[in-house]
């Protein structure tokens, strides 16, 4: 087909119908940031000590029965044992006192034969109080995190696949559906196991409309008004929807009650089926011409714009001589293409790391954790709004690692900060989600403008993959803080500040044209040469030889 942007031109730059498709594409955008991060609140662990069966004990042997244990410097009951129940009862019914007749430090300990017994002043109810997910199970937690993530890896591969085959506007409503009836069922979930793989339908679902609805915008929508929706339109309303979140958990604190009310806003989407058109894009590449006109004659109707008797010419639509395919293979070829790729890689496994790990750990702060979870959502949107502004005149490279090493340089920072100032640390790691967010809106774009046209889908997609990687990993980081509450940090810190070490090798984007073909990408490759070099030489002059670098990088 010929040149579509130039075919539609007389829809114009902006008007009703491109104002409306906008609103009603980027609407859909807050059902996934409803479901995006619910686990934070369904999988948080309250306040827990093993319980005391109702047995005949006095008030002082009853209190004393739960050890004290010293966790990070602090005093606190054991949460995964108790003093022999049988030994207890026996020494309270011959009437002695604890800590005045019996020393209990020296008394045997046992497990929590019982079962648990869980703070309610925060949740009424979560799948750890359900299930019991604490001392020995404790690992099911973040597993239940990374199988939404596992999800969005599935997704991910065969969301494309789905759209360009059945239609962007068919996939993205039935993901819509698929995701309410997946988090409905989510409630009624009988085992762990049940709500685990429940919830890779929902990452898959999930980030399938996110994907779909995307690629709807980007076809569907004016030059100008598409920029606008890639940019911020489709970030800041995952925003809302984020925010919106800890609010409805605030108000809902019973787990399978809070995912029924998520499920259920889905149903506000379906009258948008009759308002939100199909791609003509698409449908002009299925050979489905007259189904595109009717929608652009419609559009042209809604802004009061006369079309044209005939929008696509026959001669236009004619099939164009079949091009190369180009696999992951052309990818490992060359040797500078394998460095730029597995740079990325590292970049986007890092980012990602980063970002959902700081997003799943707003339960775990001192604190409100609803208002940590707002704060957290809040601080994405200004982050959103400057990386936009700053991409337009900054370089991508040193832009990228200045949000790298702001991320991660704040990390660092908390492990330093005393336990009377943990608003200052709250702080710092709102601080540190910013610089993450503005990481991740940067990553993308930077990406985007290195690879060739010919390879720009495959490099994508790997990337991707790698940041699902990541964030099916981010779990499983925060969950090391069980052996120390700053490790995540420490842990996350470095990876980042590693990765902006690496961030510098890659070549500069800024004012270059896109190169299309792997021919034309031999200039980057050139440049990437020359930055290596460069960089050896300025890192030789202050006694950091490449032996050096690779220990520090190894560390990080």
């Amino acid at each position: 087909m010929g040149d579509y942007d130039e075919d539609t031109a007389f829809l114009g730059q902006s008007g009703p119908y491109f104002w409306s498709t906008f609103f009603l594409l980027t609407s859909v955008y807050v059902s996934t940031g409803f479901n995006g991060l619910y686990i934070v609140f369904v999988g948080a662990t309250p306040p827990h000590h093993c319980l005391i069966p109702e047995v005949n004990l006095t008030e002082e042997w009853r209190k004393a029965i739960i050890p004290i244990e010293i966790v990070d410097g602090e005093e606190e009951l054991s949460k995964c044992s108790r003093y022999s129940l049988e030994v207890v009862r026996n020494l309270s019914a011959e009437g002695y006192v604890p800590g005045r007749d019996v020393n209990v430090t020296g008394l045997k300990q046992e497990g929590c034969l019982d079962g648990w017994s869980y703070s309610k002043d925060i949740y009424q109810s979560t799948i750890v109080t359900e299930w019991d997910l604490v001392c020995d199970n404790e690992w099911k937690v973040p597993f239940a995190s990374s199988t939404l993530f596992v999800g969005y890896l599935v997704g991910s591969l065969i969301s494309g696949q789905l759209s360009d085959r059945f239609g962007r506007k068919k996939v993205v409503f039935a993901c819509l559906g698929i995701q309410c009836v997946s988090v409905f069922l989510q409630s009624f979930s009988r085992s762990w196991t049940m709500f685990c793989i429940i919830f890779l339908f929902v990452g898959a679902s999930q980030i399938s409309l996110y994907i779909s609805a995307f690629v709807l915008g980007t076809e569907v929508l004016s030059k100008s008004m598409r920029v606008l929706f890639t940019t911020l339109g489709a970030f800041l309303f995952y925003c809302i929807g984020y925010m919106t979140l800890p609010w409805i958990a605030y108000a809902m604190r019973e787990w399978r009650t809070l995912l029924a009310i998520l499920s259920s806003t889905a149903v506000v989407y379906i009258p948008l089926w009759w308002f939100i058109p199909e791609s003509p894009r698409w449908l002009v590449s299925q050979g489905r011409v007259e189904e595109a006109e009717a929608i652009l004659r419609d559009a042209a109707r809604k802004n009061k714009v006369e079309a044209p008797p005939v929008i696509f010419k026959e001669s236009e639509l004619e099939a164009l001589p079949p091009t190369k395919k180009y696999t992951i293979l052309d990818v490992l070829k060359s040797s500078n293409i394998r460095c730029i790729t597995l740079m990325s890689l590292l970049l986007w496994m890092a980012i990602n790391i980063g970002y959902f790990g700081l997003s799943l750990n707003t339960s775990n702060l001192s604190g409100n954790p609803f208002m940590n979870c707002f704060l957290s959502a809040t601080c994405e949107v200004p982050a959103y709004i400057v990386s936009t502004w700053l991409l337009k005149k900054c370089p991508r490279r040193a832009l990228l690692s200045a949000f790298l090493i702001t991320g991660g340089g704040v990390l660092l920072l908390i492990q330093f900060i005393p336990d009377t100032l943990h608003y200052v640390a709250l702080a710092l790691e709102m601080f540190g989600k910013f610089g993450f967010t503005m990481a991740f809106s940067v990553v993308y774009i930077y990406t985007a403008e290195i690879y060739p046209t010919v390879l720009r889908n495959v490099g994508i997609g790997m990337c991707s993959s790698a940041a699902r990687i990541g964030s099916i990993t981010a779990p499983y980081v925060i969950y090391l803080g069980t052996y120390s509450k700053f490790l995540p940090y420490i842990v996350m810190g470095s990876l980042t500040i590693g990765s902006s070490v690496v961030n510098l090798f890659l070549p500069e984007t800024l004012n270059k044209d896109l190169p299309e073909t792997l021919e034309q990408m031999k200039g980057f490759t050139e440049m990437l040469q020359a930055v290596v070099t460069k960089s050896e030489d300025r890192l030789q002059q202050h006694g950091i030889t490449r032996q050096t670098l690779g220990q520090i990088l190894h560390i990080c």
